[in-house]
């Protein structure tokens, strides 16, 4: 890693951002049903707190200003949709499918996405606290411009994943992989646990001198004056 960093992380490879372009889309003003099946939709400002979409499926839709406190949507699979402003508390996203999905300035906490697979995922502005993603896997991920506290990365794959202009407090990377993660644009970066699983990121010159304390930490190394 170090070695990379140094090199200034030539042959880090960069995450694949989405390209959505949605069709026309149709309001709509109803609820959530267990393997629903939504396509071409806008869901407007829709008050979705508390129900229950496990399983569904979310094709060219359209999110925006939604409420999703205690949604339930584990195993439900969005596809091509772009999620803008909507905000919760415990949401639930289990084992979900993100593939080709933006969400822009959201403000979640506590939102459940452990076993969930990302693909193409562009996480742009807002705030996420508490995010537990522990054994998903993130493939051509890109966080830009967001705070993440307390983001729990542990067992999760990590592949070809950027940190652009994020702030991240109390990132926990136990026992993950990552594959050509780039740290480098992150403008924060704040570990709580995983440091010995940085092998595969590219870190900046700055950064490892901010993050030495925690380096020498993890080998067991006293520094003394």
């Amino acid at each position: 890693m170090m070695r990379r960093a140094a090199a200034g992380g030539r042959g880090v490879r960069a995450a694949r951002r989405p390209e959505l372009r949605l069709p026309p889309l149709r309001p709509y003003d109803g609820g959530l049903e267990p393997d629903g099946d939504y396509d071409g939709l806008d869901f407007g400002r829709a008050n979705l707190t508390g129900q229950d979409g496990a399983g569904a499926r979310f094709l060219d839709c359209a999110l925006t200003g939604c409420a999703l406190d205690g949604t339930r949507l584990p195993r439900a699979r969005l596809l091509d949709s772009v999620l803008t402003g909507v905000r919760g508390v415990g949401t639930d996203l289990a084992e979900a499918t993100l593939r080709d999905v933006e969400l822009a300035d959201a403000r979640l906490g506590g939102t459940r996405l452990h076993g969930a697979a990302l693909e193409r995922v562009l996480i742009r502005g807002g705030r996420i606290d508490y995010v537990n993603l522990r054994a998903a896997r993130l493939t051509d991920v890109v966080f830009e411009d967001c705070v993440l506290v307390e983001p729990d990365f542990g067992g999760a794959r990590l592949e070809r994943v950027g940190f652009a202009g994020c702030t991240l407090r109390g990132a926990d990377f136990h026992a993950a992989t990552l594959t050509d993660v780039d740290l480098r644009g992150a403008a924060a970066l704040d570990l709580a646990r995983g440091v010995d699983r940085l092998a595969g990121a590219v870190i900046s010159p700055a950064q490892l001198v901010d993050l030495a304390p925690v380096f020498a930490a993890a080998l067991g190394v006293r520094v003394e004056g």
